[in-house]
């Protein structure tokens, strides 16, 4: 009896936490990032990789850093979101094109729109490994003083833009 309730037992464990995984959130993976000074970076601009952009540039404004490539499927879906938060003027949001040819990704902002006060080129993926990004699109709060203050893994919907990004952008503007 015990030779076949083993294998029933050990398939009922396994089935267990194959539900309880599949009920898992990706975008609940906490950051190590969050609260942490965002990693440093000098970094071409997209639409002029004679110039560069590092994170001191950025210090004393509260900032979205937005990474996205034109062969994410993912990132079409959320660049509408994008293009109407860059509509409000409420925050920067600078793009972090991540392991992309500069020409496909230009073409891409000039058909869909570019909603980026700046997009910088990351092609060897570097950058994209300093703030932990395992898959794109991913965004990052920035506060005034260069700190990491919220990650959001996968597409933002409009819902998050209203819910999470802009109260959080509201709040970390108001600090001194």
């Amino acid at each position: 009896m015990l030779k076949y309730l083993t294998p029933l037992a050990l398939f009922t464990v396994m089935a267990v936490f194959l539900a309880l995984g599949l009920n898992l959130n990706p975008r609940d993976i906490p950051s190590p990032l969050i609260d942490q000074p965002a990693p440093n970076f000098s970094l071409p601009v997209l639409s002029n990789a004679s110039q560069t952009l590092n994170k001191d540039k950025m210090l004393g404004e509260v900032w979205l850093l937005n990474v996205w490539a034109s062969w994410c499927v993912s990132c079409r879906s959320e660049h509408p979101v994008f293009n109407q938060l860059a509509r409000k003027k409420l925050v920067k949001i600078v793009g972090l094109n991540y392991k992309d040819e500069p020409a496909a990704a230009k073409q891409w902002l000039a058909q869909l729109g570019n909603p980026y006060n700046v997009s910088m080129m990351d092609q060897e993926g570097r950058t994209g490994i300093d703030y932990g990004v395992y898959g794109v699109p991913e965004t990052f709060v920035v506060d005034k003083k260069g700190i990491i203050r919220y990650k959001h893994t996968g597409p933002v919907s409009w819902q998050d833009v209203e819910k999470i990004l802009i109260p959080l952008i509201n709040q970390l503007k108001a600090e001194v």
